[in-house]
């Protein structure tokens, strides 16, 4: 008999939204040569909530993180952490 598929963990909620975090909004921000404002701007949003999420205050809703991962992928962003190479944070 051949072996059963293991298929990978799915990972849980918590997990997942954690991908956004302080550092990699601001990477994100810094890529992409933007300031507060201008970020608050393109993501309908206040300037004091991309702070919010940036001192890690707040983190981003689900829905906006979704958007994040985007505006990522559109800007060719990719994020690093302890020799993890991430394009694409939702992946």
């Amino acid at each position: 008999m051949s072996e059963e598929y293991q298929y990978p963990p799915i990972p849980s909620r918590a997990q997942k939204r954690q991908e956004w975090d302080a550092q990699r909004i601001r990477a994100l921000r810094l890529h992409m040569r933007m300031t507060q404002q201008q970020m608050a701007n393109e993501l309908a949003v206040r300037q004091q909530t991309i702070s919010e999420w940036e001192t890690g205050i707040h983190r981003p809703h689900r829905s906006t993180q979704k958007t994040l991962s985007m505006v990522a992928e559109q800007a060719g962003f990719v994020y690093e952490t302890d020799g993890e190479r991430t394009a694409d944070p939702d992946g």
